[in-house]
């Protein structure tokens, strides 16, 4: 190995390739095809996978930026077809494509996105979801669709013949291009919002799938599933499909028949009504008649004729009783009668004079011992009495007080000894006439002094 060789830096030798892959025209913008591999989604962010056929494997990356504009969702194993650009990647030294657009192999990619997204929605349930019926006569009717377009003049002519009395509001909106779906679905809140709405109408004439596509993004989807207002549906032409369609209340094939479902004729409505008028004045009018035969019928019967046959059964059965409870109260009355009798000459055959005689004198005995036994008892407690009385004199403060003493407390608090004590501490003192207020100069005996 000759001293005069010059070695590179892996770093430099890694700038000279990637200066190579830069410069080359061929590799500055390169049209591939081949299966997704090793892709995890990374919400709102770069997102990084690898590209492999049956014998090669490339790594790639798609920034932010590039990967918002695909309309579908990548999935593991989808053969796609890419439009990038080949490049270094300096600290690995490893080659990768930067995909700037992608679409799938075989398939459109809005077709893709909206057969996804439909899936999606039908596991969510949004298809399914119960739907609000149209209310027949409504009042105002919101309708979200583009301003100059055909579809409000469709709309606006076709409620003006048929039921003239129905108010039509406009949301204007853009029903074409990627700032279309947002402005759909806020101008789908705000009727919500206003709060005085009966039918909501969203639609717009007909086109591409592309054209269309505002009305297969997810936001107005969520929006017209969120909807407290019925919504009609009317995009594009009869053979045409969106996501709108399908999460709708109702779907039209023309903005005509939007409009056709959302009101009725107002002379149908009219004929309908007289013709229901004439109907309940018949049925008013039978119902009437027939009422008037039941009461002549019933004016005709005996209770109305002859009242008195109502009362005349009861009469007799009020007769029978009356007899049936004379003859019961007899029976009861000579039963008692016999009952007295016996008892009156069992009393008269056991007179009982001398027992009365008896026990008026034992009464009497039983009294005097009782009044004795009381004044006794009486006394004996007068005497109890008066020894807790005098004991109690003995045990009074006041009468303790009333000789010279007192008692000092501190606030509410009585004080036992000078260890509750301090200089200086006001202080009342309790005697037998009353009360004084002193001060502590001085404690003598306690663990304090001063």
């Amino acid at each position: 190995m000759s001293d005069s060789q010059q070695y590179l830096t892996v770093s430099a030798l890694t700038q000279y390739i990637k200066r190579k892959f830069d410069v080359d025209p061929y590799l500055g913008k390169v049209y591939l095809t081949g299966e997704i591999s090793n892709y995890r989604p990374r919400p709102r962010t770069h997102q990084y996978f690898s590209l492999k056929d049956d014998h090669a494997k490339i790594s790639a990356i798609m920034f932010k930026s590039a990967f918002a504009k695909v309309k579908f969702q990548p999935e593991e194993g989808m053969k796609v077809l890419v439009v990038g650009r080949i490049g270094l990647y300096e600290p690995s030294g490893s080659y990768q494509i930067y995909v700037e657009r992608m679409e799938p192999d075989g398939i459109g990619a809005l077709y893709q996105a909206y057969e996804q997204l439909k899936k999606k929605l039908a596991a969510e349930g949004l298809f399914t979801a119960p739907k609000k019926p149209l209310p027949r006569f409504p009042k105002r009717i919101a309708v979200v669709t583009s301003q100059s377009g055909a579809v409000i003049r469709d709309i606006i002519t076709t409620v003006r013949r048929r039921y003239p009395i129905a108010q039509i509001v406009l949301f204007p909106a853009q029903v074409q291009g990627d700032a279309a779906a947002p402005e759909i679905a806020r101008q789908i809140e705000r009727a919500n919002a206003t709060g005085n709405f009966d039918t909501l109408i969203i639609g717009r004439g007909g086109g591409s799938i592309e054209d269309l596509w505002p009305f297969n993004e997810e936001i107005v989807a969520r929006a017209i599933a969120a909807s407290a207002l019925p919504v009609i549906s009317s995009v594009g032409h009869e053979t045409d499909t969106t996501i709108a369609d399908l999460v709708a209340d109702v779907r039209a094939a023309t903005p005509t028949a939007a409009a056709e479902l959302a009101v009725p004729v107002y002379n149908d409505v009219l004929l309908q009504l007289k013709q229901d008028q004439t109907r309940v004045l018949n049925a008013f009018q039978n119902r009437v008649q027939r009422e008037r035969q039941r009461l002549a019928k019933l004016q005709a019967s005996y209770v109305f004729t002859q009242p008195n046959r109502l009362y005349e059964g009861y009469l007799q059965k009020l007769d029978q009783l009356t007899q049936r409870l004379k003859q019961a109260g007899q029976v009861q009355v000579n039963q008692a009668e016999l009952q007295v009798q016996r008892v009156t000459q069992g009393l008269i055959q056991q007179t009982p004079v001398h027992q009365v005689r008896q026990a008026q004198t034992q009464l009497a005995n039983l009294q005097q011992r009782l009044n004795r036994s009381a004044q006794l008892v009486t006394q004996q407690k007068r005497q109890q009495l008066a020894q807790a009385v005098q004991s109690l004199d003995l045990l009074s403060p006041l009468k303790i007080m009333g000789r010279g003493y007192a008692f000092v407390t501190d606030g509410e608090q009585v004080v036992h000894g000078v260890e509750q004590l301090q200089v200086q501490q006001a202080v009342t003192i309790h005697m037998a006439d009353g009360q004084a207020q002193a001060q502590i100069t001085k404690i003598d005996g306690g663990k304090r002094n001063g």
